[in-house]
């Protein structure tokens, strides 16, 4: 460990289980130094298992639906206290779609499913980020980072809605992160992963393929959810003093790859059968 985040304080939204980026997020920031505040919804607390998670990194655990102005208005006033003080980095790890759980076609989709996606999945990164920019409770210089996928550029017909919601994820992310720029300092990105097989991914029809293909296609094959944590803990620090409004893929070089050798020799193995 490099001690990158001694001294800093920050709020990890979304942690629910071990397989999740968010919980591996906040066991590498308290272990580069970090003091964390642990949130998610009620109903993902009764779920998931993080109160161990708080107790490896004696953190406190604050319910609140990030779809709420009331609830972040709360957890964003305690946290300031808990830490006395500003915070310094927030991870947003929220995202979930009712119409791919439901297995909606997206030529069928169902408009008032879709509508809780994108206040889930992307307008709660607005809402937390106006919270705290008018409460002024970012610190000088800090982070703000959220997680998003490729299917936000590009066409991946399994991802559905959450595509949509993906796509605004990071406008939002370019948007505010100007206006955080200018009056603090505060450095807003988004983080497009490879698939995870996380607790998440598990509602997405035919992530096992999905998974299998883009670490096939990728050279360095797929990253995982404790490489990503490595990433974004990076982001938190300040060796990133500069990087702001950027969507940054950490994805083994999926993104920029046309096609590799490895892969069109599989195809053209499946064309032959």
């Amino acid at each position: 460990m490099y001690d990158l985040l001694k001294g800093k304080k920050g709020i990890i939204f979304g942690a629910l289980n071990q397989r999740s980026i968010a919980w591996q997020t906040a066991l590498r920031a308290h272990e580069e130094g970090a003091r964390l505040l642990l949130s998610n919804t009620p109903a993902a607390l009764r779920m998931g298992d993080i109160q161990t998670l708080a107790d490896i990194c004696k953190a406190e655990v604050i319910a609140a639906d990030a779809t709420s102005i009331e609830d972040l208005l709360t957890l964003v006033d305690r946290a300031v206290e808990h830490f006395g003080g500003k915070v310094d980095f927030v991870l947003h790890s929220i995202a979930m779609s009712p119409n791919v759980r439901k297995a909606v076609p997206y030529e069928d989709i169902d408009y008032a499913f879709m509508q809780k996606t994108l206040d889930i999945s992307a307008l709660s990164f607005h809402k937390m980020m106006n919270v705290l920019y008018n409460k002024d409770a970012m610190a000088q210089g800090g982070s703000i980072v959220a997680l998003t996928y490729i299917a936000g550029e590009r066409a991946f017909p399994l991802y559905g809605d959450m595509a949509e919601a993906k796509a605004m994820l990071e406008s939002v992310a370019r948007s505010f992160g100007v206006k955080f720029a200018r009056k603090c300092g505060v450095r807003v990105n988004t983080v497009s992963q490879s698939p995870t097989l996380t607790t998440a991914g598990d509602g997405i029809k035919g992530m096992n393929e999905i998974y299998r293909y883009a670490d096939k296609l990728s050279p360095l094959g797929n990253a995982s959810a404790e490489e990503c944590a490595g990433y974004i803990v990076s982001l938190f620090s300040d060796l990133t003093k500069k990087v702001t409004m950027q969507n940054l893929y950490h994805d083994g070089g999926f993104s920029a790859t046309g096609i590799t050798e490895e892969a069109l020799d599989i195809f053209n193995k499946g064309l032959e059968k």
